[in-house]
């Protein structure tokens, strides 16, 4: 290839994004859908983890997660957020930046019963991000819900739901010899989407 030539091209973001994920779908060992999700307090103080993403489209980017989890507390105070998507494999990255908002109740409810049993149980003892005093409290919880609900799906806890990132922009990164990378910036606009070639 022209070494001129950026190997990542003006297009529309979420057609390239699907492209890179189908890739890394094949190609990484666990978890492709993995993605790092920052968020911050409404006085700016950050924090960043790892969480799974479980939709995507035109329309955003999908998580789900415990409303009431110190995420859950960050997101609900300060409705913006950015993830980022690493595939070693494929020795790529994807940023991603905008606000959030909350998915309807029907599909909050169609994913958690889609979850298995045991994990809808261990998600409805949970109390996310809360000092636990010992894994036997956690057990316990479990098995009261175990009991209450001896089959079929368990009731989704209003607190957990997911959240929607429409993104307002997209940066795709592309690792090149040398640390010559391929950095391309979408940015959304009136029209559609700006895109600008940036120095690795």
């Amino acid at each position: 290839m022209d070494a001129e030539q950026s190997a990542i091209p003006d297009s529309d973001p979420f057609v390239l994004f699907d492209a890179w994920f189908a890739e890394a779908q094949a190609s990484e060992p666990n978890d492709p859908n993995a993605m790092a999700l920052a968020t911050a307090t409404p006085e700016g103080a950050p924090s960043v983890r790892m969480v799974l993403l479980k939709g995507h489209g035109a329309d955003g980017f999908v998580f789900y997660t415990n409303a009431e989890s110190r995420k859950g507390g960050e997101i609900c105070a300060n409705m913006r957020a950015a993830l980022l998507f690493h595939w070693k494999s494929l020795r790529r990255q994807i940023r991603i930046e905008g606000p959030l908002e909350e998915v309807s109740a029907e599909m909050a409810d169609a994913y958690f019963h889609s979850r298995p049993r045991v994990s809808q149980i261990a998600s409805a003892a949970s109390e996310q991000s809360r000092p636990l005093e010992n894994r036997s409290s956690y057990y316990e919880r479990v098995a009261k819900i175990e009991a209450q609900f001896p089959t079929g799906d368990i009731p989704r806890p209003p607190h957990w739901t997911g959240f929607r990132l429409r993104p307002g922009a997209i940066e795709f990164w592309l690792d090149r010899p040398g640390r010559m990378h391929d950095r391309r910036r979408f940015v959304r606009t009136e029209n559609g989407w700006d895109s600008t070639l940036l120095y690795p």
